[in-house]
């Protein structure tokens, strides 16, 4: 098997931690490359369920190293938790789980601007685990790696430093507590004295790996229409969720990657706020939701549901140049009489068959529907792809026709065997 990048092609929420999980079996490495634990990937195996937010979905399969790669940004008391966590469900991490000590560390204060930030301003639906400042602090050159935590010198310093621009903003702007630094600066030795046997030099690792012909399979956080520079902005994650993040957040280089492998639900979805042109009305919205246990992994917080948009995972396809697509929660469409499939947006008149720039043409964008008759029956025990219904492979053959992008795999259920390759 080929290193593959695995990447949602919607706005997150696609069932990407199962499709890591199958294809884990065919790696030896799995690299989560950016995002915090503001991502939620939901792996079901019989009557278990794990939800994992900053390991690696791949953790599951005996055998397989787990890396925590420098793009991701983390919260050492949520890892140690989910650490603990996977050990009281029988899942060994030692030895098996590495996390880069360049990745960049979350602090209390980080979280505490988050909130305070999306209370003040026109909401973005952050989780306000304190990824975005986290990652901006990384940009202005004043972030903590974990590196810097094992040596007391320098994090005494570099802490101390943050704490005054922070706690001048909290208390100046937000007219809010600041931060002690004793506290903070003990609690977070401690962290570091826990995690210090997981942390290591993960590029030199993964590239020493890579001549050793290993394989590897880097694991996308969020999705393709969240990504900060490619995604609706400004309502978006703060990290790049496409495919060229699994480069500049690993240390391995592009011409290393031989696959994209796009993950799409066999509708939309998307979490917080910003445009969403195909949303359901009210009452599919509630009805879709509900059958699809369409709730936030990490927030608990219900999704917003809609038909099928061609143009935002045609965009997907384009900006991380996916090879094949993964289509999941085709079951939740089982009872639906015909379906919608969004082929173009209508804006003042024009015509739009891509995704535009625009936040405001976006936000009054008219979709431009087909319409196909639905199959009307229960596709959850179905084991392959010839004994689907017949307007159920109809529907999926239309939607690979649209994106001229071959769909290699369709899932009808959350548990592993729920899932089948689909024929040529």
């Amino acid at each position: 098997m080929p290193n593959i990048v695995i990447v949602g092609a919607q706005w997150g929420d696609e069932g990407k931690g199962k499709v890591i999980d199958i294809f884990a079996s065919k790696v030896d490495f799995i690299v989560r490359y950016q995002g915090g634990n503001n991502a939620g990937h939901t792996v079901v195996i019989g009557e278990d369920e794990f939800i994992l937010h900053l390991v690696p979905s791949g953790i599951l399969h005996k055998g397989k190293t787990c890396i925590i790669g420098n793009g991701v940004v983390i919260d050492p008391k949520a890892l140690l938790d989910e650490i603990g966590t996977l050990e009281k469900k029988s899942i060994d991490v030692d030895g098996r789980l590495l996390i880069s000590d360049q990745a960049h560390v979350i602090f209390p204060y980080h979280k505490r601007l988050d909130e305070l930030k999306e209370e003040k301003k026109k909401k973005i639906g952050t989780t306000k685990k304190g990824i975005g400042p986290c990652y901006a602090d990384k940009a202005a050159r004043s972030g903590i790696r974990l590196i810097d935590l094992f040596d007391e010198e320098v994090f005494r310093e570099k802490l101390q430093n943050n704490l005054e621009e922070k706690n001048a903003i909290l208390t100046r702007i937000y007219n809010v507590e600041g931060f002690q630094f004793e506290g903070l600066y003990r609690e977070y030795l401690n962290y570091a004295k826990a995690i210090k046997k997981y942390v290591c030099n993960t590029t030199v690792l993964l590239n020493e790996a890579l001549k050793k012909k290993k394989r590897i399979m880097f694991e996308g956080a969020q999705g393709t229409l969240l990504d900060l520079d490619h995604g609706t902005y400004p309502f978006v994650t703060s990290s790049n969720s496409t495919a060229g993040g699994a480069s500049t957040g690993s240390g391995v280089g592009p011409t290393k990657i031989d696959k994209v492998v796009g993950v799409v639900k066999a509708y939309t979805t998307r979490v917080g706020e910003g445009p969403f042109p195909t949303e359901f009305s009210k009452d599919l919205m509630d009805k879709i939701r509900q059958k699809g246990k369409e709730f936030g992994a990490t927030t608990d917080r219900p999704r917003r549901c809609g038909w099928f948009d061609n143009i935002i995972v045609k965009h997907s396809v384009m900006v991380n140049g996916i090879d094949e697509i993964v289509v999941t929660k085709l079951d939740v469409l089982d009872t639906q009489n015909s379906l919608k499939l969004c082929t173009a947006y209508k804006y003042n008149g024009k015509i739009y068959n891509y995704f535009p720039s625009d936040i405001k043409t976006l936000a009054g964008c008219e979709p431009i529907y087909e319409e196909l008759p639905g199959w009307k029956s229960d596709t959850t025990q179905i084991t392959s792809y010839a004994r689907l219904p017949k307007n159920a492979k109809n529907y999926l053959k239309r939607i690979q026709a649209l994106l001229k992008t071959k769909i290699v795999l369709v899932s009808v259920g959350s548990d592993r065997r729920q899932t089948f390759a689909k024929d040529a």
